[in-house]
């Protein structure tokens, strides 16, 4: 009752309002008064209880941003139509039967498009009039079929149609030249149509359908990164090709066709880095991964505000300074590539990073301050970086840490700052030469998987027992350890630590 108080007490007197955000409540119903709030771009009343929207909302003619997920609502109301600006619109997780041809047909400003999970029965043939669509999900309804105007939407770059009833696609996907992601996973489809053979797809998932073969003409898709098929009563392909990387299976399907259309397509690395700066539009996460690329190109610093960047498997040396302009950026993955020196001077703008993988890199050092720029950081890899870490390693810099790897390290001891993490949920000291556990272990009262294979460790401290029940996984393998029996280790983590955990004297 209060929310709705004060959701009339804005609407009368804030008609400059133009930002609303009321979503997790327990809100019945918008007031009519809503429609007064003629400035209103974004509202967001998502995860409540409303089984409909006013028909008012629809003179707020400058929204433009509208998110009304996870509620009951059975139908949009037809004056939405007014709200010309629409761009972003998303109202998953409700039990809408229909989406009208007169409403998507005026809302041709639209970006994004999200009704999944939702009792949807078809698609509206106005879709096509979405030209500037970017991102369709419409997974987890009840469709029956895409209609042949799709084509117009020529911006689309993802298309998520999976836990739906199509039986058959229609031959105009294939013109959709922007698409790279296109998710038809649990349907009901026998065929994939030649045409659709044409599209430069990064991502296709097929699985768990009905197809019992494969047009050789998916050979010719080279941009393919990923190609998904398991669940399929597939009988004219291997298994081994069928679950094996896609790249092998591309080739064998190449290998099908007529001699005179059995030459590989040509697929630029500059088409492969294009791509997926387009996919990260809306999705803000770009991946580069093994794409033997010696330096990061330009095409980064043009796709938005990032906030995951993948660029591992690569050969890069050096972070050019352009890359501290991804304020943005929560997730950097570097592993495996080239570099030689703790990127200090980048991370020093990244002070929202909370996920950095350094794993399998030459690192010489990583400076006794090198984490004082990422306090938010919750996960850290620097796993076979050999005797990269300083004497202290400054862990502590880092107090949301919750997960932690530092495979193969040449560690002789575990770093006495890491029993300062108390939010550490998982810890990865294996392959290193540990030959004993500190006592303090038993601090680490969060921690859920302790990695300690294959190192030295002839002995444990009976008070790493204290961290049951919450420790899940513990890991021994490849360690001499004389003072717990063979049949102890073989029955698994609950029953070491109860016998660790026995074996604490008493006071």
């Amino acid at each position: 009752m209060f929310i709705v108080w004060f959701l009339l007490y804005v609407f009368d007197r804030l008609h400059m309002l133009k930002s609303l955000d009321v979503s997790f409540n327990s809100i019945m119903k918008i007031p009519d008064e809503i429609g007064s709030a003629t400035a209103l771009v974004k509202f967001d009343c998502s995860s409540n209880q409303l089984k409909e929207l006013p028909s008012s909302l629809g003179r707020c003619l400058n929204l433009s941003d509208f998110k009304a997920s996870n509620n009951c609502i059975t139908s949009l109301p037809e004056d939405l139509a007014d709200c010309s600006k629409m761009s972003k619109l998303d109202v998953e997780g409700n039990k809408l039967t229909v989406l009208s041809n007169n409403l998507i047909a005026s809302w041709t400003m639209l970006t994004e498009l999200i009704a999944s999970k939702n009792l949807l029965n078809g698609m509206p043939e106005t879709i096509g009039s979405l030209s500037r669509l970017i991102r369709l999900d419409l997974h987890q309804n009840r469709i029956l079929s895409i209609p042949s105007s799709i084509s117009g939407c020529c911006s689309l770059a993802e298309f998520y149609m999976g836990n739906n009833a199509l039986s058959a696609l229609p031959a105009e996907l294939g013109k959709l030249s922007k698409l790279g992601t296109l998710d038809l996973h649990s349907n009901q489809l026998k065929e994939y149509c030649v045409e659709a053979c044409q599209l430069r797809l990064s991502v296709l998932d097929l699985s768990n359908n009905s197809l019992s073969g494969l047009p050789p003409e998916i050979g010719k898709m080279t941009t393919l990164r990923k190609l998904l098929l398991t669940g399929n009563p597939l009988r004219t392909l291997r298994s081994s090709l069928v679950n094996g990387p896609t790249p092998a299976l591309l080739k064998y399907l190449r290998s099908r066709l007529p001699e005179n259309e059995d030459s590989e397509a040509s697929t630029t690395k500059e088409d492969l880095i294009t791509m997926a700066t387009r996919l990260s539009v809306t999705s803000k996460e770009l991946s580069l991964e093994g794409m033997n690329l010696s330096a990061i190109p330009s095409e980064i610093w043009e796709a938005g505000e990032i906030t995951k960047l993948d660029l591992s498997r690569n050969s890069i040396q050096e972070l050019p300074p352009e890359l501290s302009s991804c304020a943005s950026l929560q997730t950097l993955i570097l592993s495996r590539n080239k570099i030689k020196d703790w990127p200090d001077a980048i991370l020093t703008s990244l002070s929202s990073l909370s996920c950095l993988k350094l794993d399998n890199n030459p690192l010489r050092q990583v400076p006794s301050d090198g984490f004082k720029d990422i306090p938010m950081l919750q996960i850290l890899d620097l796993s076979y970086n050999i005797a990269s870490l300083p004497e202290n390693p400054p862990f502590s810099s880092l107090p949301h840490l919750q997960e932690l790897y530092l495979r193969r390290m040449q560690l002789r001891e575990a770093p006495t700052d890491i029993l300062r993490l108390q939010q550490l949920r998982i810890l990865d000291l294996s392959q290193n030469s540990l030959q004993s556990i500190p006592e303090g272990f038993k601090n680490l009262t969060s921690l859920t998987e302790l990695d300690l294979s294959d190192n030295n460790i002839s002995a444990l401290p009976p008070e790493l027992g204290l961290l049951e029940p919450s420790l899940q996984a513990l890991r021994l393998d490849g360690n001499p350890l004389r003072s717990i029996r063979r049949t102890i280790l073989d029955r698994g983590t609950k029953a070491v630590l109860k016998y660790l955990k026995d074996k604490i004297p008493e006071n």
